[in-house]
C-alpha cells in the first residue's frame, strides 16, 4: 500500500481537500450548525477547541497514521471534515472517521459522496487491501450509515474509549475488503444516481 499523501478529491459538488489551520473559523460555523459538540456520541469540537482538534489531527498526518481532509461545498463553505486514521501500511489497511457535517449537510448527498471518494483512492491509489471504520455503540445513526455504505460489521470491542463525558464506550468495528469493493462501488454510485427524497 502507498502512503497516503494530502491530496484533493472531488466530484460534482463536494471536495475533500487537505485540512489546515486555515479551516478552524469554518469547522467551528459548521459544528455552530446544529450545536454538534452537544452530541454524546461524536468527538466534535466544543467552541474554542477547533485549533487543537485541527492541530492534533496535523500531528497524526505528520507522524504517518491520519490524513485529515475539510469537507467542503461547491462554493468553497466548510461542512465539516474526515480522515483517514489508524494507517498501517505493512497490513495494507486504513480507516475512515473522524467524520461530521453541518446539519445542514447530514442526510443529503454529502456523506455517500465522500465516501465514495475515500473509498475509491484508499482501493483504487493506495492499494488498501481493507478499510474499517469505528463507532459509539449507542451511535445508532452513524452504524445505520456504515452498513447503508455496504461495509459489514465485524464486532464490538467492550469498554474500549473514553467519550468526552468520562463514561468509556464500546466501539462497533466495521470493514470493507478490496475483493467487495468493486460491488459497493457500484452501489454507492447507484445511490448517488437516484432522486433524493
Amino acid at each position: 500500500m502507498r502512503k497516503p499523501e494530502p491530496t484533493t478529491l472531488a466530484t460534482g459538488p463536494v471536495r475533500l481537500v487537505p485540512l489546515a489551520h486555515g479551516h478552524v473559523a469554518g469547522l467551528e460555523a459548521a459544528a455552530a450548525d446544529g450545536q454538534l459538540w452537544t452530541v454524546r456520541v461524536t468527538s466534535v469540537p466544543a467552541p474554542g477547541e477547533t485549533a487543537a482538534y485541527v492541530e492534533a489531527a496535523l500531528r497524526g498526518q505528520a507522524d504517518g497514521h491520519m490524513l485529515p481532509f475539510a469537507v467542503l461545498d461547491a462554493d468553497g463553505t466548510v461542512l465539516g471534515t474526515t480522515r483517514y486514521h489508524d494507517i498501517v501500511p505493512a497490513v495494507e489497511r486504513l480507516e475512515i472517521g473522524y467524520t461530521w457535517y453541518a446539519r445542514r449537510a447530514q442526510r443529503t448527498a454529502v456523506n455517500t459522496t465522500c465516501k465514495l471518494l475515500l473509498l475509491t483512492h484508499a482501493f483504487e491509489s493506495l492499494g488498501a487491501r481493507l478499510v474499517g471504520w469505528r463507532t459509539d455503540n449507542f451511535n445508532f445513526r452513524s452504524q445505520r450509515a456504515i452498513e447503508r455504505l455496504g461495509a459489514r460489521r465485524d464486532g464490538v470491542l467492550r469498554h474500549h474509549a473514553l467519550r468526552r463525558d468520562g463514561t468509556v464506550r464500546d466501539t462497533v468495528m466495521y470493514s470493507l475488503a478490496a475483493g467487495e469493493w468493486p460491488e459497493v462501488k457500484a452501489h454507492l454510485q447507484d445511490l448517488l444516481a437516484r432522486p433524493r427524497d
